[in-house]
């Protein structure tokens, strides 16, 4: 067996000349960023750069308890969740399976045979009973000299890291529409309350137009119109009821549950977010954004994979050993003088193949451009992003004062209007008129808020916080 070991020695040794490493190093593409962020009206946002509401946890920034509970169970149980977690663990065994090529394939064998013949039989084949064995250890490796399977396992690594990015995307979008959702609930259950209370007041309008009707005080038309009111916002009330059964439900898939409701009834959950929101510099959202972060080991994964091609060029070494014993005897088998030792190499280098090996080359080439192009897009897309968001704060705060405004307005027009009509001094008309324009302004009130509440949700995914 002493051979064998030498020829083991001898790969050991040959594993310190495997020190090539083909392939471009990688290098972080230059990307435009601007020092500061766009705001409304072309203002620039400042802050400072170790103060960023992207930073902060989820809990920090979503302070209602109802909400607070409704991610705490989305990251439990959400299986989107589950299934970027898993992904993650399928790419942590690929990256063995391929880290494996760069290292001895060593296998350990045997066999053995013994069988008891006939007496007639016993002659023919010699010794009886018939007992023959062996034991064998042998071991195959190709050198890496070229970096071959190192680049594979760069690139394998760098998809790990990307799934890991991918999980980190996963739950912060999770967090982003678990939000997003509770507070478009809190909508329809603003817009549920303000029809019930339109379809009492209305109920009312139309309780009293009766009685003037009767009474001869009003024409039968000035009926008609009361119950087109109050039917306009009990037809109202069964669509905006289905629309927060089907958002529970929605919400339900969320938290990896099965169709029911969920607890929405803070009453301070649509209130106005916190003004002049820091959000740090912009050359944080590159280590900050999930999805960019994907991007660029996506990229780091192409740059691999140009070293993977390149070293196709080069000629590949392929060395086997084997050694073992066996006898004819049981009791022989271990015995040094059956040992047999044997080493194989073999070299190969590619001359012609149609110009595959120069086509891989170059494809992998031109996959890594477009992995920079897709990164420099997934950067521009993130300052993008972080504008709009600053933007729709400042603007959809603006949108909802003047829609509070509006309602004031609406509410002294519709309450004179009825004065006017319980008075005789104007028609139905013009009660008619001022109730629809006072109900429609109370949902665009309701929603305009929520669109506010929105805002938040928007700048925290913007800048990149909730994966934390």
């Amino acid at each position: 067996m002493s051979r064998f070991s030498n020829s083991m020695l001898t790969l050991a040794a040959m594993t310190a000349l495997a020190g090539c490493n083909v392939g471009p190093k990688y290098t972080r593409p230059q990307t435009p960023a601007a020092p500061a962020y766009r705001g409304a009206d072309n203002a620039e946002v400042t802050s400072d750069a170790k103060d960023s509401l992207g930073d902060q946890q989820w809990s920090a920034v979503f302070k209602e308890p109802e909400l607070q509970e409704l991610i705490k169970t989305a990251l439990a149980n959400n299986l989107d969740l589950k299934i970027a977690a898993t992904r993650v663990l399928e790419q942590v065994q690929q990256v063995r399976v391929t880290r494996s090529a760069q290292f001895p394939q060593i296998t350990v064998g045997g066999t053995g045979v013994g069988a008891e013949l006939p007496d007639s039989l016993g002659n023919t084949f010699g010794s009886n009973p018939i007992s023959e064995g062996d034991f064998s250890l042998s071991a195959t490796w190709t050198p890496d000299f070229w970096g071959l399977y190192r680049k594979q396992t760069e690139a394998a690594r760098d998809q790990l890291l990307s799934q890991e990015w991918a999980q980190k995307a996963v739950r912060m979008s999770l967090v982003q529409q678990v939000a997003t959702t509770y507070f478009q609930l809190r909508e329809l259950d603003e817009q549920l309350d303000i029809t019930k209370q339109t379809i009492e007041v209305r109920k009312q309008s139309l309780d009293l137009t009766q009685r003037l009707e009767r009474g001869g005080s009003s024409p039968l038309s000035d009926v008609r119109q009361a119950e087109q009111l109050l039917y306009t916002a009990t037809s109202e009330l069964p669509q905006i009821e289905q629309q927060i059964q089907q958002q529970e439900n929605a919400m339900r898939l969320l938290l990896g549950q099965t169709p029911g409701t969920v607890v929405h009834t803070d009453q301070n959950a649509l209130a106005p977010p916190p003004q002049n929101l820091p959000v740090g510099l912009p050359s944080q959202l590159l280590e900050r954004r999930p999805d960019i972060q994907e991007a660029e080991a996506q990229l780091k994964a192409a740059n691999a994979n140009v070293g993977v091609a390149k070293a196709a060029f080069f000629p590949q070494l392929s060395i086997s050993a084997s050694g073992g014993v066996g006898g004819d005897d049981w009791g022989n088998i271990f015995d040094p003088a059956g040992r047999t030792i044997y080493g194989l190499g073999s070299l190969t280098q590619p001359i012609f193949e149609g110009g595959k090996i120069k086509g891989q080359y170059e494809l992998s080439k031109r996959q890594k451009d477009e992995m920079v192009l897709s990164y420099q897009k997934t950067i521009l897309g993130a300052f993008r992003d972080v504008s709009n968001a600053l933007i729709a704060v400042n603007k959809q705060r603006v949108a909802r004062e003047q829609q509070e405004l509006l309602v004031t307005s609406a509410q002294d027009a519709t309450r004179l209007a009825r004065i006017r009509y319980q008075g005789g001094s104007t028609s139905y008309l013009e009660v008619l008129t001022t109730d629809s324009n006072l109900y429609a302004a109370q949902l665009n009130l309701a929603a305009a808020q929520q669109s506010e509440a929105l805002t938040l949700v928007q700048l925290y995914s913007s800048l990149g916080g909730g994966w934390q």
